[in-house]
């Protein structure tokens, strides 16, 4: 055990977050040491537990018991100590603080006393004048104390042992009178535990807010390199499926061109045969107008009757009624046909083209592009009647709730192991873990309400502590703006919406707000971990802020255009 000249110190005993000797040590599952309420505490500040020396997480919050060796080690320590302290008092020295050596300012010799009129420290060799020359024993002398410029309040030439927390500045005992009078004034290591713990906080929150805009920076690379691989993919697909069109309407007019090019030579050929008969015909019949023109020259019946043949006088010839040459109407037709078929593709390349300003100069596109995203995951939404408050009222279906102001006070009801008790909520029927899924809620014009998703393990009974380790990951709204269930008062949207889209992606720890009718986006919980199923969570509010009798309505997905 440690002796007068061992090596074990104040310091090796002295927690990393109080700076004070051990009180109920605990041991981290990483091997470092603290004081059971600092570690406590520090933990109950921060969303992960972890090391505040060596930064280790821990997945669940570890069970920590008193170190019983620490404790007794701590135990003879202060009794060795107290014995240094009484034999060093026998012998009529000043007692030092443990482990802190000062240095006198004027060699390199340990310093026995400081002095507050001086502002120095002194050893033995250089102290002799303060016991020696008049005006030196005035002077007011005190134990070697570290850093003593700092400590000493100049104008009162006193320790400075006070901290005011109003003004956030060390005092000595007689500045409390001059301005501190009404402040809030505590020791200096009051002040310091505190300004520690806030420090704790600040770097919990700083690493935290690190860590969020590292992943960020990380998520935003993955995203644009994911959108350039899949532009340079729709620019490949395009170009190649364009390119496809333009060959296919090449070889359709191709096609075209030579199939009326042989209709055309078709009909040529159709037409000359037909002229060609019909100019034989002509002949022939010239021929059998001119024999006819000579019978009827003749007046003498026996001569007439002898000349007049034995067969028909006409020669055959083709039925023109069943000849219809309109060859100019069919060309007529197709080239209708193909008008027609040519417009159509024009309008679909107009479409296309007006999806391609749209998407160049249009501000919203994105938003859109992402609400239709989220849409794809839209589940069928039921509420739970067991976790209804008694205040409000379900409809059948389980599709709509609303503050039902004639409920008044619970009366006889008997609260159901999972109602919500303080809170005017109900949650869905169904949670959802390790998926993504979606949803959308008609709000009209209420003038308040609370939508999101919460754990199972949601506090129900009584009211649920504002923080983001509720387990509630909602949006509030109050009459024109929004706040986030966990930092009230803290505005993140303004305006009105009438129909709000909920996306939880549980695998990327996210859960957003949309405004479905305008396709704006409300507010995002990034970098959040689920551990546990999430449960659709409503609450209509009641008529603080206004009339707020409509119900909040689970509606049908509907699809961003």
């Amino acid at each position: 055990m440690a002796s007068g000249g061992s090596l074990l110190t104040e310091e090796h005993l002295l927690c990393p977050i109080c700076l004070d000797v051990f009180k109920k040590p605990v041991s981290t599952p990483c091997g470092h040491n603290f004081c059971l309420p600092c570690i406590s505490s520090y933990w109950d500040t921060t969303f992960v537990s972890q090391c505040p020396v060596c930064k280790e997480d821990f997945p669940n919050r570890p069970n920590l018991k008193v170190n019983i060796f620490i404790a007794d080690l701590l135990s003879q320590f202060k009794s060795l100590q107290g014995l240094n302290v009484h034999s060093q008092r026998s012998a009529g020295q000043q007692p030092v603080s443990c482990g802190i050596e000062v240095q006198c300012d004027f060699c390199s010799s340990q310093a026995v006393k400081s002095c507050l009129d001086c502002v120095w420290s002194y050893c033995d060799g250089h102290l002799q004048p303060h016991d020696s020359v008049s005006e030196l024993k005035r002077h007011t002398l005190v134990g070697p104390v570290e850093s003593l410029g700092e400590k000493v309040c100049r104008k009162h030439r006193r320790l400075m042992m006070l901290f005011c927390r109003n003004d956030n500045t060390v005092l000595c005992d007689l500045c409390i009178g001059s301005g501190h009078a009404n402040h809030d004034v505590v020791s200096v290591q009051s002040g310091y535990d505190d300004m520690t713990l806030q420090v704790l906080r600040n770097e919990v929150k700083v690493q935290r807010m690190i860590q969020e805009r590292t992943q960020k920076i990380q998520n935003t690379k993955e995203s644009l390199m994911q959108g350039k691989t899949e532009t340079n993919k729709l620019i490949e697909n395009g170009s190649w499926d364009l390119t496809q069109l333009v060959t296919e309407i090449k070889r359709t007019q191709e096609e075209l061109v030579k199939v009326f090019e042989e209709k055309q030579k078709e009909a040529e050929n159709q037409a000359t045969d037909l002229i060609t008969d019909m100019e034989k015909e002509i002949s022939c019949l010239k021929v059998t107008a001119k024999n006819l023109e000579e019978l009827k020259e003749l007046k003498d019946p026996v001569c007439f009757l002898k000349r007049y043949p034995n067969q028909s006088l006409l020669p055959h010839t083709m039925d023109l009624s069943t000849l219809n040459f309109i060859r100019h109407l069919e060309v007529k037709y197709m080239h209708k046909s193909v008008r027609n078929s040519v417009c159509h593709m024009q309008d679909l390349l107009g479409k296309l083209n007006e999806e391609l300003n749209r998407f160049s100069n249009s501000t919203d596109t994105s938003n859109k592009a992402t609400l239709r995203y989220m849409q794809q995951y839209g589940e069928d939404i039921v509420l739970d009647f067991d976790t209804a408050h008694p205040m409000l009222t379900l409809s059948a279906d389980g599709k709509q709730v609303w503050y039902n102001m004639g409920t008044g006070l619970w009366g006889n009801q008997i609260p159901k192991p999972n109602m919500f008790t303080q809170h005017l909520a109900v949650v869905g029927q169904r949670g959802f873990s390790s998926r993504r899924f979606y949803f959308e809620v008609h709000v009209g014009q209420k003038t308040e309400w609370c939508l999101g998703v919460a754990t199972a393990s949601l506090q129900k009974n009584g009211a649920i502590v504002r923080s983001p380790n509720s387990g509630l990951w909602a949006i509030w709204f109050l009459v024109d703006k929004f706040e986030t269930f966990s930092s009230p008062g803290e505005a993140v949207h303004a305006g009105k919406v009438e129909h709000v889209g909920v996306f939880v992606d549980y695998n990327g720890g996210q859960v957003s707000f949309f405004d479905v009718v305008r396709a704006v986006h409300i507010y995002s919980f990034t970098e959040c971990l689920f551990t546990e199923e999430l449960y659709p969570y409503f609450n209509p509010c009641d008529n603080e802020y206004g009339s707020n009798l409509d119900p909040m309505i689970i509606v049908p997905v509907s699809s961003a255009e």
